[in-house]
């Protein structure tokens, strides 16, 4: 699998501008030599299906870079149409290193379980991790997430640290009053991330991928997916307990 690292990108002024996603986020430009579509895995499958016809005409004088997140959400006319490249996601322990050591360079004070809370309720968004870590520095000293000027922490990070103190009843009712229908599937590919906040056990950890896969299989089939996810989660603060 071959793994690309991007250096930069140089800006060019675009002599056409197509938005095939939201207002005053042109994520498809058109330059003189190249064309660069950015999260292009959100454009509707209409508006793909429209890139495809664009690509056939330019392709004589232009090069495509399509970037995305989700090659699945891809078309398979655009997919035959390019040769794919894998970024590989950085390793947590990769990616606990880089926050200590720019909390290190910083000079600010932390201890790991405070740090490995900011992880494991964002990996592996490091851009997130960084700022919740910068929001959460006082007086050059890493401090457990909290409410400050008025605006409500990340869910997670208030979810990590109930499982952490063995409230799970609690972390459940948070969960289930936070996630909203359309972001089940993230926060079940969150709990699969974290399988050592239900157990240490190598078996039960096993056992908590099942009982994630299940609930993942139940979502087109629930009409309401917090039943689902409470569920799933009781299933899991099960294993937590044995």
């Amino acid at each position: 699998m071959q793994i690309l690292k991007i250096k930069s990108i140089k800006k060019h002024k675009p002599s056409q501008v197509y938005d095939l996603t939201v207002s005053d986020n042109h994520n498809f430009f058109i330059t003189e030599k190249n064309i660069l579509t950015h999260n292009c895995d959100y454009i509707t499958p209409n508006g793909q299906a429209a890139l495809r016809g664009v690509m056939e005409t330019y392709a004589s004088t232009a090069r495509f870079i399509l970037t995305c997140n989700y090659p699945n959400r891809i078309i398979p006319a655009l997919h035959s149409r390019c040769q794919g490249f894998h970024i590989e996601r950085v390793d947590v322990t990769e990616f606990t290193a880089r926050v200590a050591t720019v909390l290190v360079e910083e000079d600010i004070e932390f201890d790991l379980d405070t740090l490995d809370t900011f992880v494991k309720s964002t990996y592996p968004d490091l851009r997130k991790c960084l700022n919740s870590v910068q929001q959460n520095s006082r007086s050059g000293v890493l401090i457990s997430p909290q409410t400050s000027d008025g605006v409500s922490q990340d869910w997670k990070l208030s979810v990590v640290e109930l499982f952490k103190a063995g409230k799970v009843n609690d972390a459940r009712k948070l969960m289930c009053s936070s996630v909203r229908p359309e972001e089940m599937e993230e926060v079940f590919t969150w709990c699969y991330q974290n399988l050592d906040l239900w157990s240490s056990d190598p078996d039960k950890q096993d056992d908590a991928i099942l009982i994630i896969r299940d609930s993942i299989a139940r979502i087109p089939l629930m009409a309401d997916q917090e039943i689902n996810l409470s569920g799933c989660l009781t299933e899991l603060g099960r294993l937590s307990r044995e």
